[in-house]
Formats: structure tokens, C-alpha cells, sequence
């Protein structure tokens, strides 16, 4: 699978991501339980096909199945951990310096790695008091004391609302952004992504495919969308359209699906920059009379 630099890290990571939220994620109306042993051995399964095939970014986070999805990655790493940029996140909300760091080192454990690529604060819309504390009250002092002390490479952030990240953009420390952005959430677009461009910072997506949202709601507005088209496959292509976005996270719980999305992604050569979509009345119209 095609590589790129994640900005200016400098790590070569694959157009697409494995996600590690449904290692941490019960799901039973398509049978899918990672605590189960059927469903343990069928994500450590999961997680080899897709370094197999080239996917070389593992992203996964403490809080989803209270570290279950860190664990299932573990197995897997105990063998595998050169094979991969392994990245995960920590919580920050009323926590303090030492805090972070016991987190980080509890992950460490469960992943069965000595050092992480990248830690993000995990993160959903950040406030104005929520940016002091990270930056003044501890987080982020952790997460450079980890940097230093050599279990931690890099140093990120991820969030749900892309334009309340944009205060940490100034800061060094931070050189990887995880956001939402897809199809129909593409506020990120018109600001975040092209400082995060302009500062060399790696960019990764979140909500890649809607999270389902789009399939969820086409149920009710336009059913015919669902046999005469495959919304999944563009949701991966919008995003990977996007000359601003360096991987994009998709969350898979299968062999055989890691199969399809490869080779959806490996067939999949953009016409157009979706970072030069126009996204405004007036720019549409100078578009239409430039064609």
C-alpha cells in the first residue's frame, strides 16, 4: 500500500488506518463481540491481515472498551510491533501531569511496547478553559516529560468539532491532528486543514466513513442510495481525495473486510484535489464559469 510522510514526524504511514475502536466496541445486531473468544481471535486475526496487506498505522485508545481494544492490539504487537506506527490517546479532563503519565505507562503495558509513536489527547470539542489546562495545568507538561524520557515519540490531539483545535496549531509540541472529517462533516475544510498544511503537521481522520451515519440517514431520505450505490466506497474516496489528509481511519472488525477496503484503496487513483473543492455560493459560481 502506498506510503506517505505523516507531515513533518517524518513516519511513513499507509493512506489508510486501522481504527481501533472496534476491538473496544460490542455491536450484536452484526454479531460482534470483541470480550468473546470467537471475537478476540477474530480481531487479533483482523489486526494481522491488515499489517499483512501493508496497512502500517494502528490507532487505538485506552477508553474504548476500558482498554480491551489496547489489549487485542498487545497480542498482536508482542510479535509484530516493528511493523507498524502504533498511536493511542489519553484522557485530560480534570487530570494533572502525573496523571498522564500513568496512563500513557498503563498503555504501554497493554499494547506490550516500550515506546508509542504518538500520543493524543483525546479529545471531543475544546474550550477556552479546556486549551489553558492542557497547556498550563499538566497534560501537556506530561506528555513532554514522556517525550523526554524517551516512551513517546510524538505528541498529537484529536477532536469532534476541528476548529477548537486550532489554538494548539501554534504550539510545536503538537504535530499530529486527528479530526472528523468526511462526506458530510466537512467543516475542518475551510480552516483547520490548511493550517495544519501551512505547519507541516500530520493529519489523520476520524468519522472517515460517517461513523454511519450517512447509510443511517439515506434509510429514511433516499433508500434508493443504498442498492444503486456503494456510500461506503465514497466516503473512503472523498477523504482520500483530499490532498491535505495524510491517512484516514477505518475501523474493521474483519479479515475480509480489510481485504476490501485495500484494494478499494490500492485501485483508487484521485482526478481531483478535494482540498480545491469550492465551498461557498460564490465560489461554486466561478468555478461553473471557469468550466
Amino acid at each position: 500500500m502506498q506510503k506517505i510522510a505523516l507531515g513533518r514526524t517524518g513516519l511513513m504511514v499507509s493512506r489508510m488506518a486501522l481504527g481501533g475502536y472496534p476491538f473496544g466496541g460490542v455491536n450484536r445486531a452484526n454479531d460482534w463481540d470483541p470480550w468473546s473468544l470467537e471475537g478476540r481471535r477474530t480481531a487479533i486475526a483482523t489486526i494481522n491481515r491488515a499489517l499483512d496487506l501493508g496497512i502500517n498505522y494502528i490507532d487505538t485508545a485506552p477508553a474504548y472498551g476500558k482498554g480491551n481494544s489496547e489489549e487485542l492490539i498487545g497480542e498482536v504487537m508482542k510479535t509484530r510491533r516493528a511493523d507498524c506506527v502504533l498511536a493511542t490517546k489519553v484522557k485530560w479532563e480534570g487530570l494533572g501531569k502525573q496523571d498522564i503519565i500513568d496512563s500513557v505507562h498503563a498503555s504501554l503495558k497493554r499494547l506490550h511496547t516500550g515506546q508509542l509513536d504518538i500520543v493524543q489527547l483525546h479529545g471531543g470539542m475544546f474550550t477556552a478553559e479546556e486549551y489553558d489546562h492542557i497547556i498550563n495545568g499538566g497534560p501537556l507538561d506530561g506528555l513532554l516529560a514522556l517525550q523526554q524520557a524517551g516512551d513517546i515519540r510524538f505528541i498529537g490531539l484529536t477532536t469532534e468539532e476541528p476548529w477548537t483545535a486550532r489554538p494548539f496549531l501554534k504550539h510545536p509540541e503538537f504535530t499530529v491532528l486527528q479530526l472528523a472529517y468526511n462526506f458530510i462533516y466537512q467543516s475542518a475544510a475551510r480552516n483547520v486543514l490548511d493550517e495544519a498544511r501551512a505547519g507541516d503537521i500530520g493529519v489523520v481522520t476520524m468519522r472517515t466513513m460517517t461513523s454511519g451515519i450517512l447509510q443511517r440517514a439515506a434509510r429514511y431520505l433516499a433508500p434508493e442510495w443504498l442498492t444503486g450505490s456503494n456510500l461506503y466506497e465514497i466516503c473512503l474516496k472523498f477523504v482520500l481525495s483530499d490532498s491535505r489528509v495524510h491517512a484516514a481511519i477505518v475501523g474493521m472488525r474483519w479479515p475480509e473486510e480489510v481485504e476490501r477496503n485495500v484494494a478499494l484503496v490500492e485501485g483508487f487513483h484521485p482526478e481531483f484535489d478535494f482540498a480545491e473543492l469550492p465551498r461557498m455560493t460564490a465560489h461554486v459560481y466561478e468555478a461553473e464559469d471557469k468550466e
